[in-house]
């Protein structure tokens, strides 16, 4: 006889921060006060990193989800739009490359744009393929439009994203929680308490109160207090293929309007980014300590950045991998607990959201069936390590040799289905399917070609068309783009006109340089 199922009663997210409310602001969103009490547990006195500033596209799915409006969020987080992400200095210094949010030109027939683009090119046509992607136009020219807004122009196939100020997103999406129901406690977790079962039971704060729940989502960072310190899940370290382990952020004044794209430039032993929002400027050197020091790292920072420092530099010590199991027993990572690849192409706060996705697909009763448990895991698995392959391949594509460390980058020995993908791309230009992945064929297109991978062929299926005139209409196609787009309005204008934040006070004076814990 089938038993009744017995739905969980109380949810406690453990820690704060972005990881923390994104999962308050969607179980708010999802049981709408009608199923699980949701409790989170977090503490001013602890610190949150809250320097991942950029996003990528499935962020507004996020924002959509909750039916948040996106210009209230976009004013009260004094975000930005990114059309995507300037790389320089990666393949060989001097040498850039733009990776775009959205299409690149048109299927043609039954083919993608970049095949038939690739068959041009081996018969001599010489226009760049960012010439096609309405996004690398626009960022480009420091232009903006939402593109919704415009599907049946030109720039109909670009998507974006958000620079945003991350401590503000967890404001924001707090008070949103909170209006909806999720209580807040204020406390230092002391000690976590299980059953004999190894579930974990409750917390004990400081304060002498406990805090009991059925299930409980460890947002706690670094530390993973319940998945690694109490539950003993392990660590899977990808730092062999992913070396960068340290980064210093240190914020600054604007000097100027910002650009519609996030700057990645390649280092000695690493890159530094730059992401510009409405009221100041985000800045950060990832780099390999076993390369370079805290000092070195950050006086290299300080002397590349544009504009004042509002802020000291902050060091933000990092390890590349993920849990073993993101979910055990009745608890569930999520953000840095539960893995951290690092900052470059900005998924951090995706993994958060297709983690609370993927929990609501398999939400689990009081008994938290571990079937459930081991499909979750299976399939953020499969997530984390495309994810990790796409960025390892910024590296491993490389040709500099002027440092250790790029020369480590070159020679490494790639993970097997990283192998196998480039040993196919470099074949006919063809690409692996993966299961729904983040990053789609047009980022490894954008990536490939901007690193200097060139196929030895194009998948005959682009013979079927008929390349008469062909040329001609995709020269006629990226001029029409080109002057679409050159009239469009600046992103500074656009944001002026549509979103402009209030003034924000920045920081004048500067405390002391903190150090995150890892």
């Amino acid at each position: 006889m089938d038993q009744p199922r017995r739905p969980l009663k109380k949810i406690c997210i453990v820690g704060g921060g972005t990881a923390g409310w994104i999962a308050a602001a969607l179980m708010a969103e999802h049981f709408k006060g009608r199923m699980a009490e949701i409790e989170l547990v977090e503490s001013d006195d602890i610190g949150t990193i809250g320097v991942g500033e950029s996003t990528v596209p499935p962020f507004l799915e996020l924002l959509a989800k909750l039916g948040v409006d996106e210009r209230d969020f976009i004013q009260k987080t004094q975000a930005s739009f990114k059309l995507g992400i300037q790389f320089e200095d990666w393949t060989q210094k001097g040498e850039s490359y733009f990776h775009p949010f959205g299409a690149i030109g048109v299927p043609v027939d039954v083919s993608d744009f970049y095949p038939v683009w690739l068959k041009a090119r081996m018969h001599g046509y010489d226009r760049p393929l960012m010439d096609f992607a309405a996004s690398a136009r626009m960022a480009a020219q420091g232009r903006f439009m939402l593109p919704f807004k415009a599907q049946r122009t030109p720039i109909g196939g670009a998507v974006y994203a958000v620079h945003v100020d991350a401590k503000r997103v967890a404001r924001y999406l707090r008070d949103f929680a909170e209006a909806r129901g999720v209580k807040r406690t204020e406390g230092i977790v002391e000690d976590v308490m299980t059953r004999p079962d190894g579930f974990v039971s409750g917390l004990k704060l400081k304060s002498g109160q406990t805090v009991e729940a059925d299930f409980f989502i460890d947002c706690t960072g670094f530390r993973a207090l319940l998945i690694g310190k109490t539950l003993g899940v392990g660590y899977t370290d990808w730092s062999e293929w992913l070396m960068c382990d340290r980064a210093i952020a240190v914020q600054t004044e604007n000097v100027g309007p910002p650009q519609p794209y996030t700057l990645a430039q390649a280092q000695d032993c690493g890159w530094r980014w730059r992401i510009p929002l409405q009221h100041r400027t985000g800045n950060g050197h990832v780099f390999s300590s076993r390369h370079m020091s805290d000092d070195e790292a950050t006086a290299v920072l300080l002397a590349q950045v544009e504009g004042r420092p509002v802020v000291n530099p902050m060091v933000v010590p990092f390890k590349t991998g993920v849990r073993e199991k993101i979910w055990d027993k009745n608890v569930l990572s999520l953000g840095l607990a539960s893995g951290f690849i690092e900052p470059l192409e900005s998924t951090a706060i995706h993994l958060i959201y297709r983690g609370m996705d993927f929990l609501f697909r398999l939400m689990p009763d009081l008994d938290c069936d571990p079937n459930l448990a081991a499909e979750y895991n299976r399939r953020m698995a499969v997530d984390y390590e495309e994810i990790r392959d796409f960025i390892i391949l910024h590296y491993a594509l490389t040709r500099r040799d002027d440092t250790a460390f790029w020369r480590q980058c070159r020679d490494m020995v790639l993970p097997a289905g990283l192998q196998h993908k480039l040993d196919v791309f470099r074949a006919n230009g063809s690409l692996v399917e993966a299961l729904d992945p983040l990053f789609r064929n047009v980022s490894w297109y954008a990536v490939m070609d901007g690193m200097g991978v060139r196929p030895r062929s194009y998948p005959p299926l682009v013979d079927r068309i008929d390349f008469a005139g062909l040329t001609d209409e995709m020269d006629r196609a990226a001029d029409i783009l080109n002057a679409f787009v050159a009239d469009l309005p600046t992103h500074q204008a656009f944001i002026d006109t549509h979103c402009p934040a209030p003034s924000a006070d920045l920081a004048v004076d500067l405390p002391a340089p903190l150090a995150v814990p890892a």
